[in-house]
């Protein structure tokens, strides 16, 4: 929508503030753990209600094999592995294989694990379960996207046919990875090892023998449910667990959550970004209201509003100043015209990416967005499209990503363990930062801001740059650097200009240069330590 004058940086009380801006420098705000996600109502009345209350679930049946007896083999366990955490089982088989749901249950995440082409699982399921009034989720990865059967948002049982075993993503053959989370996998619960509580895993051998006791890495490892410090909000809804804890303005989470199951391109991190570029969370009879009449927190033109508005808080009223009808309402415009911008690429009316394209049509009109065949060359919309991107990330939970997911432990080896999970993956220059890879890959500094972002669980964010980033922290003797700083090198004028994790015994994981990969090597030499964590 259209909004006049200089937009302002959100400052949340008692969290960093967000700066949006093409400078290489940004900061996040901090995840911020709330109510421990230890129980979750049975009640399935408010399921589909239009309440800010979180979907409920019905108290699923027993659990069962996520596969059917005899068409897999246990080929590794839960633990550590590759000096990482293998927070799963996996079961071989030959690509194709049914998977299935192990228990009843909500379907939060079924597709791409936003871990990019041949990382990670690179597609994933994620089902929410009530398990005796205890929040679970189990997880399904390396799938084929072709391969996944199900949409986020649908309900199954266990035994459903929910996707086929496939070759995807950091996968060295067909296999089923699983999980088994209690707490809520999105909500930073902790993982159990499946054999734990379901023994006939390890029993599966398929038609190829073997005995499950010689697989590596097999210990069993039963973690105390209390010890949880989840967050249940979003659980069980689609989409709600992307959206970080406690990024946005308290009265705002509840209906951004809910707001990220209207469709699954649209999720609550994008729409909090645009809520901050369009008005700052501003709400309420008093709101500012553009040069151009643009109203609420979602800045909805009158015209607009009076096909869009919608009253789902109830009150009676569609109000444009209130957070339930602006922010769902908002949701659903920008579902539409995600679908408007996909027909015109499509058809090859336009070009670029969805995303861009529908908030350059949220800004400008679809109408604009045809009419130049992408972006429309206005000022406004051209500043407005990359400042909701860029701040999107800054609101997005680390854990809604496939791979690493930190622990509440605080120990800075975790930094350690986030960057070796992209051991491998193509080095790009400007790419990578808290969110992930970029472009296809990282660079040094980028690699660092991610690993760092999320092994604190969205509480550091560093600068861009590895001269900035040399800034943080507190600098100790190379000779006493403990894995999880960070190492600096290859000096300049102004500062550093490479940086890496330090990983120990003189190793450091690092994006050295183009054409290469993110790899483990020995220490450059003039090096220097900080400890940031």
């Amino acid at each position: 929508m259209n909004i006049g004058g200089a937009q302002r940086a959100l400052l949340l009380t008692g969290a960093i503030g967000i700066i949006i801006g093409t400078s290489a420098c940004s900061l996040g705000a901090p995840v911020i753990p709330r109510d421990p996600c230890r129980t979750v109502t049975s009640d399935s009345a408010n399921s589909t209600g239009s309440t800010t209350e979180d979907p409920a679930l019905t108290v699923s049946g027993p659990i069962r094999l996520p596969v059917e007896p005899g068409t897999t083999t246990f080929t590794s366990g839960f633990g550590e592995r590759w000096g990482a955490q293998h927070q799963g089982v996996d079961l071989a088989g030959p690509a194709g294989t049914k998977i299935l749901a192990a228990l009843d249950g909500n379907v939060v995440k079924a597709g791409d694990s936003g871990e990019g082409p041949g990382v990670g699982f690179e597609n994933w399921v994620v089902i929410d379960s009530n398990v005796d009034g205890k929040p679970v989720s189990t997880v399904y990865g390396h799938m084929f996207a072709d391969g996944i059967h199900i949409k986020p948002g649908q309900q199954v049982k266990a035994g459903d046919h929910i996707a086929d075993i496939g070759n995807a993503g950091g996968s060295t053959g067909p296999h089923l990875h699983f999980e088994y989370w209690q707490g809520g996998r999105l909500q930073g619960g902790t993982a159990l090892d499946p054999v734990t509580v379901l023994p006939d895993i390890a029993k599966q051998n398929g038609t190829s023998g073997g005995d499950p006791s010689t697989a590596s890495n097999s210990p069993i490892q039963l973690v105390a449910a209390s010890r949880s410090t989840a967050d249940c909000s979003g659980f069980g809804m689609a989409g709600g667990g992307e959206l970080a804890f406690g990024i946005v303005p308290a009265e705002f989470e509840p209906w951004l959550r809910r707001a990220g199951s209207v469709c699954p391109e649209i999720d609550p991190p994008l729409l909090a970004a645009q809520l901050q570029q369009e008005n700052g969370f501003r709400h309420g009879p008093h709101a500012p209201v553009s040069d151009t009449g643009a109203m609420g927190p979602a800045q909805f033109m009158p015209g607009t509003w009076a096909t869009w508005g919608k009253d789902y808080d109830e009150d009676g009223k569609a109000d444009p100043n209130s957070i339930g009808d602006a922010v769902m309402s908002q949701a659903h415009f920008m579902c539409a015209l995600y679908q408007d911008v996909s027909g015109y690429i499509a058809s090859g009316q336009a070009k670029g990416d969805p995303i861009e394209l529908t908030l350059a049509a949220y800004n400008a009109g679809p109408g604009a967005v045809q009419q130049y065949g992408g972006i429309p060359p206005f000022a406004q919309t051209e500043n407005y499209v990359p400042k909701i991107m860029q701040a999107r990330t800054g609101f997005t939970n680390p854990n809604a990503r496939g791979r690493f997911i930190p622990s509440t432990s605080g120990d800075s080896s975790q930094v350690v363990t986030a960057a070796r999970e992209y051991l491998g993956t193509p080095y790009v220059w400007g790419g990578g930062g808290t969110g992930g890879p970029s472009g296809g890959g990282f660079d040094c500094s980028g690699l660092t801001s991610y690993a760092l972002h999320a092994a604190s669980a969205g509480k550091v964010s560093l600068p861009r740059t590895s001269e900035q980033q040399w800034g943080v922290g507190i600098e100790i003797p190379i000779d006493q650097a403990k894995p999880g700083d960070l190492v600096f090198g290859s000096w300049g004028p102004n500062g550093p200009g490479h940086v890496g994790v330090y990983s120990g015994t003189g190793q450091m994981i690092h994006a050295p240069t183009q054409g290469d990969v993110v790899k483990e090597a020995p220490l450059q030499a003039g090096m220097k330590a900080r400890r940031v964590l």
